[in-house]
């Protein structure tokens, strides 16, 4: 049984901003992205603050978004690194499956990457993440690094917008047709 606690708060300014992200998209009618919820039962809570201070997780999660932008399905999920070298130990492998599944049926799966030490928003298309997955499934390296990426998916500054990934959801698209 997997249980939550203070490390469930990791990430959780990243998801801040896309979630601020999401709201500027939707207001110009440019997307609709929702931030999936990861269920829990809770075991303990703070009964003065009422917080819940220890859960464990009902089911596995899937990813952290879903939706819809200009017709197209898209999911993802966010991850930070502090360092340029990404592990991919918090990256599961039902999660992997949904995604593999999710772009069979023509939609867009990604993984929004901020590498904290270096101030960098990462878009990694899950096509370019598998060959990483299948190195470590080989018995490779569990981590891929920022040099081993392609910089022409650095999320561009946009004012206004905190992390602006739709120019590389079109890119993204072009690349495949």
């Amino acid at each position: 049984m997997a249980t939550w606690n203070s490390r469930g708060l990791r990430g959780s300014l990243l998801e801040e901003e896309i979630n601020r992200t999401n709201e500027t998209y939707k207001d110009q009618n440019l997307c609709l992205i929702q931030k999936i919820p990861t269920p829990i039962t809770p075991i303990n809570i703070d009964k003065e603050s009422r917080h819940i201070t220890l859960a464990y997780f009902e089911q596995k999660s899937t990813v952290d978004y879903i939706g819809v932008v200009q017709g197209y399905p898209v999911c993802f999920d966010a991850k930070e690194s502090k360092t340029t070298t990404f592990s991919m130990q918090n990256i599961h492998p039902h999660q992997v499956a949904f995604m593999e599944q999710f772009e069979k049926q023509n939609g867009i799966a990604f993984f929004l990457i901020y590498f904290t030490g270096i101030e960098v928003y990462y878009y990694l298309p899950f096509r370019h993440f598998l060959p990483f997955w299948e190195r470590m499934q080989a018995g490779g390296r569990k981590s891929f690094r920022y040099d081993e990426l392609d910089l022409t998916w650095i999320l561009p500054s946009r004012p206004g917008v905190m992390v602006p990934y739709l120019e590389m959801i079109n890119k993204d698209i072009l690349e495949r047709d």
